[in-house]
């Protein structure tokens, strides 16, 4: 299993306090750390309207930079949003083929649905957003192959033309597409690109289904949307690694994570019930077809601050502004398989058992919440050194 980095340019910072240079020559030092251990590919996602949970909206800038400070690393998008109305392909297909051929052919590239506040902020229709996803993934490779391109469907014509860069990797860069629920892994399978799963703080059964889900598409993908199938399988959860446990409690990493969780709802405009049932390992449905959430939240009830589960209990704990002991934050979030926070014995053996999933690629969020610069630098040390070697082998 490779060990790669995904990073949403977090800070838990409000847009009136955000340092963003700050925030980028931390993140830049991170990424120059990641190509220096080792780690397979780093990861940069989409967002808009949301400065506390990622200042990242503009990643195909960003890892242009990132191409120019590393040397091995490769770079890839977890991913950009694909809705017509935010990126129209043929932009997509420019920048990539970009960055492509600046990185010497570095690029991963992944699309998302996206949702919630973005689909309100540039006049999404969600109805659309299912097909314009896989029509994009369709045109890329097509707009990337020699010679002019052209296309008609419900959703553009475009007549004969040649569109440049054309990227270095042939027959193209790897496809990918970001998914959160079976429905859309199977779709991911069925169109022969790479799995992208998000599962911050699931059980190891949902990504289990997810995988078994995208395997069931794998097998019934007979139009692939590149030049090759990617039938790859990657997952994304929260990763901080230290030397001890007690260097851990001290990070305050585990209370970092809850506040990832809570503070998710309100970026992807979902209901709060939705990110709970994921925890408790039987989600139904995707982040963005949950219903949105209008207007202020009510404070939890005092039913909620009893919640029998200890993770979701110390969520709604967080969320009403009570004091939370880092002990217990992180006994109840060391129970979970798929939050990767402890010392290194304890990360080593869960990355195992998310590796015999059929697991090909993790994707580590080492920046998440409040945690200062130092304990990520260090934790990117502490996996890259200790852990890494052992997957690769």
């Amino acid at each position: 299993m490779i060990l790669d980095i995904f990073n949403e340019l977090q800070s838990a910072e409000g847009a009136r306090s955000l340092d963003a240079g700050q925030l980028l020559a931390e993140t830049l030092e991170q990424v120059r750390l990641a190509d220096e251990l080792g780690y397979g590919c780093w990861w940069s996602v989409e967002h808009h309207t949301s400065p506390e949970f990622s200042m990242s909206s503009a990643p195909d800038l960003w890892l242009a930079v990132l191409s120019q400070h590393t040397r091995r690393i490769r770079l890839g998008t977890a991913g950009i949003l694909s809705p017509f109305e935010i990126n129209h392909p043929i932009r997509v297909a420019e920048r990539a083929a970009f960055i492509d051929v600046l990185s010497g052919g570095r690029l991963e590239l992944g699309l998302a649905r996206s949702g919630g506040a973005e689909w309100e902020t540039f006049g999404v229709d969600p109805a659309t957003t299912s097909a314009s996803l896989e029509e994009a993934l369709r045109m890329l490779p097509r707009i990337w192959a020699p010679g002019e391109f052209e296309w008609k469907s419900d959703f553009t014509r475009i007549p004969p033309r040649e569109i440049v860069p054309k990227p270095v990797q042939k027959p193209h860069p790897p496809l990918w597409q970001t998914v959160s629920t079976p429905v859309s892994s199977e779709n991911a399978g069925r169109l022969g690109v790479g799995l992208l799963a998000a599962a911050p703080l699931a059980t190891l059964e949902y990504i289990a289904e997810q995988i078994a889900a995208y395997e069931r598409g794998l097998a019934a993908c007979r139009e692939p949307a590149g030049a090759f199938v990617n039938a790859q399988r990657a997952v994304f959860v929260l990763v901080h690694c230290a030397e001890t446990r007690q260097e851990v409690v001290d990070s305050r990493a585990a209370e970092a994570a809850l506040w990832f969780m809570n503070a998710a709802p309100f970026t992807f405009r979902v209901a709060r019930d939705n990110w709970f049932n994921i925890v408790r390992g039987h989600a139904t449905q995707s982040a963005a077809g949950s219903p949105a959430l209008d207007g202020p939240e009510r404070p939890p009830t005092p039913q909620e601050l009893a919640d029998p589960n200890p993770t979701i209990r110390l969520l709604h704990r967080q969320r009403a502004g009570l004091p939370i002991d880092p002990e217990e934050a992180l006994a109840a979030v060391e129970v979970i398989p798929t939050a990767v926070i402890g010392d290194v014995d304890h990360c080593r053996k869960k990355l195992r058992a998310i590796q015999a999933l059929g697991v090909d690629r993790l994707l580590c969020l080492m920046q998440f919440g409040a945690l200062p610069q130092a304990r990520v630098m260090s934790s990117l040390r502490a996996l890259g050194k200790s852990v890494l070697p052992e997957l690769l082998g």
